[in-house]
């Protein structure tokens, strides 16, 4: 565990080092937000209807952008090659690689959600079940991510490769997100649709490190 505590650190340091990465994820994320109410009429029934779709459509767009460089940078240093000779298992670096994701692009989506949700006249009722269902999906975001990007790791084209990989895996966690904030705008029971987003974060947790280690040592040989 101290292994993988000193890896999720030396990420987030290198991350929040060069800057670039975590801080363009979340100007995207706003301004995506922004510039999609610029196209629709502020006032219109619309757009409070199709604001937690919106909300979830960005999330995801802006939890990949930095999916390519996850694994690529330990790549071309040779560091990825010492992983395997280290005592710890490659599945929890692959695990450690996807929580430092989440740590430096998710936890800031959850944060700046709540904003989004102001622009599109989101009622105050659905700020409880739009944080919970962020929590739930962006976690499962990284998780699948993380196995696209050391599916890609060494291709030419990863930044066309990557979304052709993760996003069909990643329409569950957009269908049930959204339908969890569109049941709170209409006033419906949510809980069922926060579950399925459990579900599916654990069906990833269980999965998804197993694969991100397979893909690894693939690229490694």
């Amino acid at each position: 565990m101290n292994g993988i505590s000193l890896l999720i650190i030396r990420d987030i340091k290198l991350s929040f080092r060069n800057g670039s990465e975590a801080i363009m994820s979340i100007i995207f994320f706003i301004l995506a937000g922004m510039l999609f109410q610029f196209g629709l009429d502020p006032n219109s029934r619309v757009l409070t209807q199709i604001g937690g779709g919106i909300i979830w459509v960005i999330a995801l767009l802006a939890a990949m952008l930095s999916l390519g460089r996850m694994f690529n940078n330990d790549y071309e240093d040779g560091s990825l090659e010492q992983y395997f000779l280290a005592p710890i298992p490659i599945v929890f670096v692959a695990l450690a690689k996807a929580i430092s994701h989440w740590l430096t692009t998710g936890i800031f989506l959850v944060v700046a959600a709540p904003l989004i949700a102001l622009f599109y006249n989101l009622p105050n009722t659905i700020l409880m079940p739009l944080v919970i269902s962020m929590l739930l999906g962006t976690p499962t975001l990284s998780l699948i991510g993380s196995t696209g990007a050391a599916l890609i790791l060494g291709s030419r084209n990863s930044s066309v490769l990557i979304p052709l990989i993760v996003l069909p895996l990643y329409i569950p966690v957009l269908i049930f997100g959204s339908l969890a904030i569109n049941s709170a705008v209409e006033g419906v029971e949510y809980n069922n649709f926060l579950m399925v987003l459990a579900g599916l974060f654990l069906i990833a947790l269980a999965l998804s490190p197993w694969a991100t280690a397979a893909a690894l040592r693939q690229a490694i040989e």
